[in-house]
């Protein structure tokens, strides 16, 4: 069963991630910022990190970075609803800082489950 870390700031969109991927099969942690996040992936070592972009403390794009010096090769998605700039200008920079896929908020559940499935397929 693979394990899936979720990072996102906003409770009740993290625990609704949480229940669909418990719900599909994954085992799940959750983080609410990127600091809580790396105390996490160090005691679960997660298969596949899905983080936000736009969180207070420590966002998305540095959260990236340094799960990748910590654990590299580590499969991330980036999701963002953009913030004031839209997600089309932080999605982009997350692929180039590491991300193996992103995906836009809102999305619909089979988007999150097919990404899912393909980036652990590709390695």
């Amino acid at each position: 069963m693979p394990k899936i870390l979720i990072i996102e700031d906003d409770d009740s969109f993290r625990n609704v991630l949480v229940q669909m991927l418990a719900k599909a099969g994954y085992e799940v942690r959750q983080a609410g910022d990127g600091n809580q996040a790396l105390e996490v992936c160090a005691q679960f070592g997660p298969d596949l990190v899905l983080t936000d972009i736009i969180m207070p403390d420590k966002e998305g794009l540095e959260t990236i970075q340094e799960l990748l010096e910590i654990k590299p090769g580590l499969r991330i998605i980036a999701m963002s609803g953009g913030g004031k700039f839209g997600p089309n200008s932080y999605l982009p920079l997350a692929v180039k800082l590491g991300a193996r896929a992103t995906l836009q908020k809102p999305f619909m559940r089979e988007e999150l489950l097919n990404t899912i499935a393909s980036v652990l397929a590709n390695d």
